[in-house]
């Protein structure tokens, strides 16, 4: 059977993040792509391969969306500001509220799951990563203080990522995300 190979891991990086990891079952994931088990196999290994395929991709498309923000802005800060804003307020449409590496971090574990997690890890850290090049331009630039870390900065902005996506989530019109992204770039100065 042909199948458009990234369509469906366009298709199964929604499932997956919208139910987890050990949510999605086999008959989910060809409802969804319209593929038979075989075909699944036969392009991906394993559900396990397929996983990893959206974790992939999930985490290419961030980057790309950081790219953008880039190429929208004039600064690394103006960059980084932007890429929060869209990820917490304009992912209205995403399949869950929670950033899907995350969602897996929490999800699978090392005695179940190592390669998945481990995966999952690294790409995360992937994104951190972009943060810390930004954020060296950014002392670079004279737009931060030279004193700053920009390592310890993409942590601080990684964990708060994190946690403005919930606490969005949970407090849905009940508080203003924009300040409190105003908040956490004035915590870098």
């Amino acid at each position: 059977m042909k199948y458009d190979r990234q369509d469906v891991i366009e298709k199964a990086t929604n499932l997956f993040w919208e139910k987890g990891y050990h949510a999605t079952s086999m008959r989910n994931l060809q409802e969804v792509t319209d593929l038979r088990p075989g075909s699944i196999y036969a392009g991906f290994g394993c559900k396990d391969g397929l996983f990893k395929e959206t974790l992939r991709y999930y985490a290419g498309q961030g980057k790309l969306q950081l790219q953008a923000c880039v190429e929208a802005t004039s600064t690394p800060l103006e960059a980084l500001k932007l890429f929060l804003r869209n990820v917490v307020l304009g992912n209205a449409d995403a399949p869950n509220s929670m950033c899907m590496l995350v969602k897996s971090i929490s999800e699978l574990t090392e005695n179940d799951n190592p390669e998945l997690l481990d995966e999952s890890k690294q790409l995360l850290r992937g994104i951190e990563g972009a943060f810390v090049d930004l954020l060296t331009q950014a002392v670079e630039c004279g737009e931060l203080d030279s004193s700053r870390d920009p390592r310890r900065l993409a942590r601080f902005l990684q964990m708060q990522l994190m946690g403005l996506r919930a606490y969005a989530q949970a407090n849905k019109g009940n508080v203003s995300v924009e300040e409190l992204l105003e908040d956490v770039f004035s915590c870098l100065h």
